[in-house]
């Protein structure tokens, strides 16, 4: 039995191990901004890529819609006793006059590019007027014939960026319809190739194209965008030609679903 007495033996405390204070230093602190910078790089490239495309995408589509009901709802008031020609040879379509720079003066819809796929057509190439316009997306090249017209009625628009108008273009099939609206009628184009060049082949967008020298004898329609896709290594040129023409209230049954006559 222990003496009361005696001082209580106490095992010595263990003393507490304390990790050493991190050292601060400069290539630390550039690091640590260098992965808070790729982080909101990255972030933006999201919203850029994926999020604001989204949106503009849907911005331009129902600006088109809108224009599109416009013109029809206009031509149903006072409808044209022209019906439709099944050929070039039947009847010449109506051509409008070069418009002012930046005018809408047409939509163009693509069924093959989306079952709701349309965008507004205005005057000029301009890149932030018309091609990066929210309630725009195609341009037209001012110095080409106008829809329906002999020659080369050519136009552009991004593939990727800015509501991604052209992304899908390379999926076109030989025979694909592209019909283009204006006030003054339906025009009809059917697909017919690709061809790969390189940005500065303006040649392409000629009366004939590859040709600026020939009379051009058809009635053509190129369009352009940058290839591949996120990149402006070289452009794409899709090559169309005119099968046919119908009066402004005479929606191709093709799209007969998505616009209402009314």
């Amino acid at each position: 039995m222990s003496d009361p007495t005696e001082p209580e033996l106490r095992r010595p405390r263990a003393r507490s191990r304390r990790r050493p204070a991190r050292r601060v230093t400069f290539l630390g602190v550039v690091g640590e901004l260098l992965i808070t910078a790729g982080v909101l790089v990255g972030l933006f490239l999201g919203w850029q890529v994926w999020w604001n495309n989204m949106v503009m995408a849907g911005q331009q589509t129902s600006a088109a819609a809108e224009q599109s009901q416009k013109w029809l709802d206009d031509a149903m008031k006072v409808p044209k006793p022209v019906e439709t020609s099944a050929s070039t040879a039947a009847v010449d379509p109506p051509v409008m006059a070069q418009p002012a720079d930046y005018q809408a003066f047409a939509v163009i819809y693509i069924p093959r590019l989306g079952a709701d796929w349309k965008r507004t057509i205005r005057q000029t190439v301009d890149v932030e007027q018309v091609l990066n316009s929210y309630t725009a997306g195609v341009g037209h090249y001012p110095d080409t014939q106008m829809p329906g017209q002999v020659g080369n009625f050519a136009v552009a628009g991004h593939d990727s960026g800015w509501g991604n108008t052209f992304i899908d273009l390379s999926k076109l099939h030989i025979g694909d319809k592209i019909y283009v609206q204006t006030k003054d009628g339906w025009y009809t184009y059917v697909f017919r190739n690709f061809e790969f060049v390189q940005p500065a082949a303006i040649e392409v967008v000629a009366a004939v194209p590859r040709h600026p020298d020939v009379r051009p004898v058809d009635r053509l329609m190129t369009i352009t965008t940058c290839n591949p896709p996120f990149h402006a290594g070289e452009r794409l040129i899709a090559y169309n030609v005119f099968e046919s023409y119908a009066a402004p209230q005479n929606v191709p049954a093709a799209l007969a679903s998505i616009v209402k006559a009314g």
